[in-house]
């Protein structure tokens, strides 16, 4: 059979019709469209192709397919990273958010501490205060119960109740019945307190007077308010002629509403007729520690 020359290439020239040249286009042509992505495992596949003299159909298009399913490869892969790199901005983000958020938090934190030590310091200096005006006003009850131990104990009472002290003296050391003129037994017992409280000039001083529930038919008090106010008036000018001054001294009449024994029995009536010289301690620093307002 005769050969077809026409075929050969000239001197000089490429006969580009050959199988193994199109091979080498094709390779070259992958190669340029893939040599971007910057893959090893494809610039070695490529430059095992182009070395290669002649292939058949069948192993091209082989080649061709495992070159495509690389470069699909790669491109997956790059998505990919690209996914986890967004991911790790993202995380980057939230870790900075939230370094954020914690040091607000230590600063919030740090401005509580704070206040908590502040209400604690406060806390022990009303304790002090409070255990000191305790032991003032024991050491003060005290001092009034000695200078008044030479009375009967039915006709004079020095306790001490939520951190005042009650002198309470009986009708019959004070006034004549139905009365508010006080007896000279009483003005002794009113001068010796008044000796022991002007030495304490941080103390107040409010007297209640107090009656049973009988009520008056005659002279000149209309009712239990009246003689209880007026008895309580008559002491404290008393006291106020002692030297204590008139801006720690109150008078209030109380009538029958607030008793201390029943005034169903003569002794009930006759317990509840009294007078209570309440000695209250000033308040003032209690109420600057507690940053309240004294009026």
């Amino acid at each position: 059979m005769p050969h077809d020359y026409s075929t050969l290439p000239r001197n000089g020239e490429t006969n580009t019709r050959s199988p193994s040249c199109l091979v080498r286009k094709k390779v070259r042509h992958s190669i340029r469209c893939i040599c971007g992505m910057r893959t090893l495992p494809l610039l070695l596949l490529a430059s095992a192709l182009i070395t290669t003299g002649c292939v058949s159909k069948k192993k091209f298009r082989s080649a061709t397919a495992h070159v495509d399913k690389l470069r699909a490869d790669s491109l997956a892969y790059e998505e990919q990273a690209r996914g986890l790199q967004s991911e790790l901005f993202g995380l980057v983000g939230n870790a900075k958010l939230t370094a954020e958020e914690l040091d607000a938090r230590k600063r919030e934190l740090k401005v509580k501490d704070a206040e908590l030590k502040e209400k604690a310091q406060r806390m022990d200096e009303l304790d002090r205060r409070l255990r000191s005006q305790t032991d003032a006003m024991t050491n003060l009850r005290q001092k009034v119960a000695d200078a008044l131990v030479n009375f009967k104990a039915e006709d004079l009472t020095v306790s001490m109740r939520d951190g005042k002290v009650y002198v309470s003296l009986s009708e019959q050391l004070l006034f004549p019945s139905g009365s508010d003129a006080v007896e000279p037994k009483g003005k002794e017992a009113l001068t010796k307190l008044a000796t022991v409280m002007t030495t304490n000039t941080d103390i107040d001083m409010m007297v209640e007077g107090h009656t049973d529930n009988v009520p008056i038919k005659r002279g000149r008090f209309n009712d239990n308010w009246d003689l209880s106010t007026a008895r309580a008036t008559s002491i404290a000018r008393i006291l106020l002629a002692a030297g204590l001054p008139p801006e720690h001294l109150t008078a209030a009449g109380r009538s029958e509403y607030v008793p201390i024994a029943s005034n169903d029995t003569p002794e009930g009536k006759q317990r509840n007729r009294r007078t209570e010289i309440i000695l209250i301690p000033k308040l003032d620093e209690l109420y600057k520690t507690l940053g309240t307002p004294t009026k």
